[in-house]
């Protein structure tokens, strides 16, 4: 019998992404594990494989196809002896709307049930990657669900609801929920600028995504920001110094460097900080995993330097070029940019003296580091000297951390930066 193969979640945010390539053709013959096509999800482009063996019957949707729905049918599969005429009609991808609209903020929607389907006969289990993976991660035995997919295939979807039902506390039916803000009308705002000139852009998957977690992150984080400013001079003399011997190994670090692994450091000396929130409780981390924010063409990703305080700083400037470079030509893959506990945010390269970041949930906190200046300061004596100093601000999830915690951390990475010799220690 025909199967459809569908447009697959290939990460935990994406809801349509772009067909950017086939590779396969009709009358192709594929056998599980084979990548037969190349997928734009709204943060890189992905491989994804067949799951089933079979024939290529139909290609129901052309390459460079934006705005095609997870779920959606992509391509049938042919049994052997089947043919492209013998299959049962799909339904094809429904066209992606021409006109752009205004998201309305995002609000949290239960998973739709749906009626458990047949699964299949034989010992094999029929489920996606994506939903093995969950169930790899979660400890849910694929043997006990299933299958809403085509011929019962366990889809992300099943998995994602068996979790649900197993961890979801009992509803409280005297508590009502907060109405949910009026969409927006892209009409009504276009039309405040009747007769004025202007260039209609629209959404990609990576703006809506950004646009959709930092209006959650602000609606529901309560945010309280922390400052402090940081002696530099230390740090570049010794940072010269370090260029200098490690010149003949190509190796150049960076003040960012050096804060990362302050950071991490300042994590393990305050470990209650290094913390995330899971919604009805609070995840401490073992070890610091420090996300570091890059800015693309149109967005940005936080790629993660997992255990960065067991990193040599230039292991640690290693890593983060290599990531950088990856981000910036969206060849991330998701593990490398999800997860992590803190964050970490520098625009001083750009000339900018302070700011406030907003947290990336389920991060704990995020510091925002501005730029290095000289400036008049009071030295130990009561004399007035010149040094160089930078401003930061940790902003804080005031659900995982309360005030003095977040204040000990902070100062736990202001004296890293202030005595970075003792960071090789």
């Amino acid at each position: 019998m025909a199967t459809e193969i569908l447009m697959p979640a290939l990460s935990p945010t994406m809801e349509e992404g772009t067909l950017a390539r086939w590779l396969v053709k009709e009358g192709d013959a594929v056998k599980s594990g084979d990548i037969i096509a190349e997928i734009e999800t709204d943060k890189a482009t992905m491989e994804f494989e067949a799951v089933d063996e079979g024939t290529i019957g139909r290609l129901l949707v052309a390459e460079g196809t934006a705005g095609v729905k997870v779920n959606t049918p992509i391509a049938v599969l042919l049994e052997d002896g089947e043919s492209a005429d013998s299959a049962p009609a799909a339904k094809a991808s429904p066209p992606a709307p021409q006109q752009p609209t205004v998201a309305a903020a995002p609000t949290t929607v239960a998973a739709p049930e749906t009626a458990p389907a047949a699964a299949p006969a034989g010992p094999r289990i029929f489920a996606s990657p994506l939903a093995r993976r969950i169930a790899a991660e979660k400890g849910i035995d694929l043997s006990a669900l299933q299958g809403s997919g085509p011929h019962g295939r366990i889809v992300k979807a099943d998995v994602e609801g068996a979790t649900a039902a197993a961890q979801a506390p009992a509803p409280t039916p005297t508590t009502a929920a907060a109405p949910a803000p009026a969409p927006v009308s892209a009409s009504a705002v276009a039309k405040l600028y009747e007769g004025r000139s202007y260039e209609e852009v629209p959404l990609d998957g990576m703006r809506k995504t950004i646009a959709a977690r930092l209006t959650e992150a602000k609606q529901t984080i309560p945010h309280f920001y922390l400052r402090r400013e940081v002696r530099l001079d230390a740090l570049m003399d010794f940072r010269a110094q370090l260029n200098k011997q490690l010149e003949h190994r190509g190796v150049k670090l960076s003040v960012n460097d050096f804060i990362i692994k302050a950071c991490a450091l300042a994590l393990q000396a305050v470990p209650a900080a290094n913390a995330v929130w899971a919604g009805d409780r609070v995840l401490k981390m073992k070890a610091s995993d420090v996300a570091v924010a890059v800015a693309i063409e149109g967005g940005l990703f936080t790629p993660v330097l997992f255990d960065a305080e067991a990193k040599s700083l230039s292991k640690l400037s290693e890593e983060m070029k290599d990531l950088a470079a990856r981000a910036r030509s969206r060849k991330l893959a998701p593990q490398e940019y999800q997860g992590g506990s803190f964050a970490i945010s520098n625009l001083g390269m750009m000339g900018i003296e302070n700011f406030d970041a907003v947290i990336n949930p389920p991060h704990g906190a995020i510091l925002a580091v501005g730029a290095g200046l000289k400036k008049p300061v009071v030295n130990a004596e009561g004399g007035i000297e010149v040094a160089t100093v930078m401003s930061m601000t940790l902003s804080v999830d005031h659900r995982v951390i309360d005030g003095a915690l977040g204040a000990e951390l902070l100062q736990a990475i202001v004296a890293n930066l202030e005595n970075p010799m003792a960071m090789l220690a």
